[in-house]
Order: structure tokens, then sequence, then C-alpha cells
């Protein structure tokens, strides 16, 4: 799917289903999403959703297309194990990531690398 923004599912330090809007690109056989340089009130490495994940290194990333013609509706679930890696260690996925983004490719981010490598995809179109 061409979709700019795909959803995060992640369980949280209480074990609850968060989601959060991430931008994505396809990195060798993963799924690749970069904590940018948006303004932050923590350091990256602190932000909650690389806890969560460093915690419990499982994922779901949703890609969808909607329209109001509903016979045109579609989604995609990659579900997997994730990585967090140095950008400096992820030069494939910072490339992909910059392929698809304008905002990427006017600053890089500067990571870390969230990666999820699916084992399990789930989709549905009408």
């Amino acid at each position: 799917m061409q979709s700019r923004v795909a959803r995060l599912g992640l369980l949280d330090d209480d074990g609850a289903p968060r989601v959060l809007p991430v931008t994505y690109a396809l990195s060798q056989d993963a799924l690749v999403t970069a904590i940018d340089d948006k303004p932050k009130h923590v350091a990256p490495e602190r932000l909650a959703r690389v806890r969560w994940l460093r915690a419990r290194p499982r994922a779901a990333l949703t890609v969808d297309h909607y329209e109001d013609d509903w016979s045109r509706l579609a989604w995609v679930q990659a579900i997997g194990p994730v990585k967090i890696v140095e950008a400096a260690d992820a030069p494939d996925a910072l490339n992909a990531l910059t392929a698809r983004y304008d905002a990427y490719r006017r600053q890089r981010p500067s990571g870390p690398i969230i990666t999820l490598v699916p084992d399990r995809l789930v989709w549905w179109r009408a």
C-alpha cells in the first residue's frame, strides 16, 4: 500500500494495547520506522515506545487505505518481532525512509530505528 502513515500497535508497561501513528518504509525484509527529530520531552532512548518495545519486543504495523467508496477499503498488518538499533547501524533503513519522505531528506532521523521483520501477515480488502 502507498499510505504515508502506518499504525504501530504495541503493549505499554501495564500490558495495555497502544497504537501510535508512524512513518514507515520497507528495507530488505523488514518494515522500519525511526525516531525522528521532531521536538520531544525526553531523550529518544527514554521515549515510551522505545521502552515498551525493549521490554516486549513484538508489535503489529497496520497500513490501511480508506475511501468514502467502501468497495475500495483495504488494510494489511505485519506482526512480528522488533529490534531497536542505532541509526548509524541501519543505513539501509535510513535510506529507505529518506527515499520515501521529503522531511527526512531535509533532516535525516537521528534514531533509534525500529525494525519489524514480520512472521505473520494479515490483510483484508473489500
